[in-house]
């Protein structure tokens, strides 16, 4: 039962999170308009990622933006470990597996772009439960934190260090067009924290700006 309330936490998360990034949308949609974008490709994933003899077996086919199914199976894990498939709004650009809490088991860290041109990005972390169980956790919306918010209008890169998730992003100031940021980079990183009943969490621990 913890494992189907997690899931279901999960899928609200997303939704809020869909939310959010068509009021975006909406928002930037008063800006001067940007140059025709080309929608990016990002080719199918299938791969098995592990660490040592467990891992995970990902595959999505990444051919739809709104309907991408997504399929994630443990390898290696305990014979109650369950899969997780579901339809992904967005597609996913790159599928990495770390120790994220530095448990000693692998965890699933998948960068996903919820866009046709990949200018909305997020991170979806699924983690091992002592190879028994997955548990997914999603990183907040930069949009909806007000240390981070400011000058925030996506075009977001992820990358993995170390067990650190590491989020950048152009910072635009009040006139600038969606295309010519004029404000520099912010450069925002994260670990993972155990939250309440056994759930998981991305922390920000430190944020920056660069010129």
């Amino acid at each position: 039962m913890k494992l189907q309330y997690l899931f279901v936490l999960l899928g609200c998360l997303l939704a809020g999170m869909s939310r959010a990034q068509d009021s975006s949308a909406r928002s930037a949609s008063d800006q001067p308009a940007a140059a025709p974008t080309q929608m990016v490709i990002f080719p199918k994933i299938d791969s098995t990622l592990k660490i040592g003899k467990a891992g995970y077996r990902v595959d999505c086919r990444n051919k739809s933006v709104t309907q991408n199914p997504l399929s994630i199976k443990p390898v290696g894990f305990e014979s109650g470990a369950r899969d997780v498939s579901f339809t992904l709004k967005g597609r996913v650009a790159s599928a990495q597996v770390d120790d994220l809490n530095r448990d000693g088991y692998p965890d699933l860290v998948l960068f996903i772009y919820s866009d046709s041109n990949a200018s909305s990005g997020t991170v979806y972390g699924f983690m091992s439960e002592a190879n028994k169980e997955i548990i997914p956790v999603v990183l907040p919306d930069a949009s909806m934190s007000p240390k981070i918010s400011t000058g925030y209008k996506g075009h977001d890169q992820f990358t993995l260090m170390e067990g650190t998730l590491v989020q950048r992003f152009p910072v635009y100031n009040k006139d600038d067009n969606k295309d010519k940021p004029t404000g520099g980079n912010r450069v925002v990183l994260y670990q993972l924290a155990k939250g309440e009943s056994g759930s998981y969490k991305f922390s920000m621990i430190k944020s920056y700006d660069t010129k």
